[in-house]
């Protein structure tokens, strides 16, 4: 046995064949693994050139971890790591969980209120900053937090604590003292917080069980060891954290640029020679709306995540030459519902995986029938492969995990054949005129049209109660919007009751960091003087006579 595996006790320390060995599926002894089996070969490659081979990866993670073990870490403790996706972000991830601490990564987007809540939420002590978010933290409630360690040198003219020099910390000679005990699959890797749409932002505990499992080989079968995968997702991100440790976990490798570009996502996939892609149906949208070229299959891309499944998916499959798959997913669950390669049912998120259960139902937790739309709740049959609750939040808990069934939040519904269908998030319903909409299922259709190339759709009051269909779209490039045209390309597509009365045409829409639409903030400017209202126009939409 190599040195590199000295630290590595025995494998495992029970007797259930579903919970893997801890060299499978833990930071601290995966790393030691392919350091000594895979040291020369290529585990990450970054925007600037460099890469790093497994050996190196080591190196350098056991370094920091030193370092920070000497700033007072240990093992359990809780670190924020608050910097965008960098070579520092991925080193910092790795050094943590090396001690067997638990990585808390926050949204380089956080200030004031936010910022304020999850740094109290956390419980660290110790906080790796970039030097760029220094004059929001200085200004921020640092709570618990004695020590920040800045990415990038800088100054600190904030609350009287001790400034540590990240490149000090990553250049630390030897290696740390081995944890107290041996590091578990079931230990908290993670606190990932969630976007707090509907109140505070919730500290998701994720297990390095549940982590292996969100996107691992059983779930995400397709995905292998001989891949290399682009990361466009921020450190911050399950998209994004989970991927590299999903890369990790198989012996394969990512490329990992600080954020997604239009304009330079087909020449660093040629660069890099990446074979696995995720996009959010956005991030498609924009590469499909791109004028297309010579070199639209000059590139090494065998497989593609399009999430959610948009119309041009088909499109996708045939013009850049990829398998496309869906899931659905998120930040607390482990990859539930996946596809077959290019699903030819439009819309569908896939069906059920093996080892997990899912139901659809109605408030009461009673299952509705197939067609009908309910809420997903979802089980596995492997202890910890989904989260393990919310950080200090013990009712949020309680009431997502009510009956022994997580519960997601989303209305879904299925068909006969058990394809799953996503309708919307029971929050971004729309109630019009007695009928309800799905958010979802109009924006598919607004980015339908050519000169779309982003869409959103939200509720606003209506003078008669219930509510109103506000359509906030952003136009490809080179291309105006006519909202009255819009009107008329939806009235062939959509049941008249969920055309929108609004429109607002947009620049760009409102995102997140994670390239999700902020909907709450467009509901909350609501109708503005730039927005076209269809009534106003005198464009009436009437429901078809039938039978008359």
């Amino acid at each position: 046995m190599s040195e590199n595996h000295a630290s590595v006790p025995a494998s495992r320390s029970h007797a259930d064949p579903r919970v893997p060995p801890r060299e499978v599926c833990v930071v601290r002894y995966l790393i030691d693994r392919w350091a000594a089996e895979r040291g020369a070969q290529v585990y990450a490659i970054f925007d600037d050139g460099r890469e790093w081979t497994y050996a190196e990866l080591r190196r350098r993670v056991v370094a920091l971890a030193a370092g920070l073990q000497r700033a007072g870490v240990r093992q359990g403790d809780h670190v924020l790591a608050w910097q965008p996706s960098t070579p520092e972000m991925l080193l910092t991830y790795y050094a943590i969980n090396w001690l067997g601490a638990v990585y808390v990564p926050i949204n380089t987007a956080y200030r004031g209120s936010v910022l304020d809540h999850v740094i109290e939420n956390s419980d660290a002590k110790l906080a790796v900053v970039h030097v760029d978010l220094l004059p929001r933290l200085k200004r921020a409630r640092l709570a618990g937090i004695e020590r920040v360690a800045v990415v990038g040198g800088g100054q600190w003219d904030g609350p009287p604590l001790p400034l540590l020099d990240f490149a000090e910390l990553a250049a630390t000679a030897g290696e740390p003292e081995p944890p107290a005990r041996p590091i578990e699959p079931w230990d908290t890797q993670s606190i990932i917080y969630t976007s707090g749409t509907t109140g505070p932002s919730k500290g998701v505990l994720s297990s390095y069980l549940h982590m292996y499992t969100n996107p691992g080989p059983e779930a995400w079968y397709f995905v292998t060891g001989e891949d290399r995968f682009l990361v466009n997702m921020p450190m911050f991100h399950i998209g994004g954290m989970g991927l590299c440790f999903a890369m990790l976990v198989r012996g394969g490798s990512i490329v990992l640029p600080e954020r997604f570009s239009t304009d330079r996502f087909w020449p660093l996939v040629r660069e890099t020679q990446a074979s696995v892609v995720f996009l959010l149906g956005v991030m498609a949208t924009f590469l499909l709306k791109a004028p297309p070229g010579e070199d639209d299959r000059r590139h090494g891309v065998k497989k593609c995540f399009i999430v959610p499944l948009a119309e041009g998916a088909e499109e996708f499959h045939r013009r850049f030459g990829v398998d496309v798959y869906t899931i659905f997913n998120m930040t607390e669950i482990s990859s539930p519902i996946v596809s077959e390669p290019n699903p030819r049912v439009r819309g569908t998120c896939g069906k059920v995986r093996p080892g997990v259960e899912v139901r659809l139902v109605d408030e009461n937790d009673c299952e509705v029938a197939i067609g009908a739309v309910g809420e997903m709740i979802i089980r596995t049959d492997r202890p910890w492969a989904m989260n393990s609750g919310y950080h200090k939040a013990p009712e949020a808990t309680a009431r997502a995990w009510r009956n022994g069934w997580f519960h997601t939040g989303d209305a879904f519904r299925r068909d006969a054949e058990g394809n799953y269908f996503f309708v919307d998030r029971i929050k971004d319903a729309i109630r019009r005129r007695g009928e309800n909409i799905s958010s979802f299922e109009v924006e598919a259709e607004l980015v339908a049209h050519p000169k779309v190339r982003e869409a959103a759709a939200v509720a606003v009051p209506s003078s008669y109660g219930e509510d109103e269909v506000l359509a906030v779209v952003a136009p490809s490039p080179g291309c105006t919007i006519e909202p009255a045209e819009l009107i008329e390309f939806l009235r062939d597509r959509l049941a008249y009751f969920m055309i929108p009365r609004y429109v607002r045409v947009l620049p760009e829409l409102p995102k997140t960091p994670s390239s999700k639409v902020m909907k709450v903030e467009l509901r909350k400017e609501g109708v503005t003087a730039d927005t076209w209202d269809r009534e106003q126009a005198g464009i009436v939409i009437r429901r078809d006579r039938i039978g008359a």
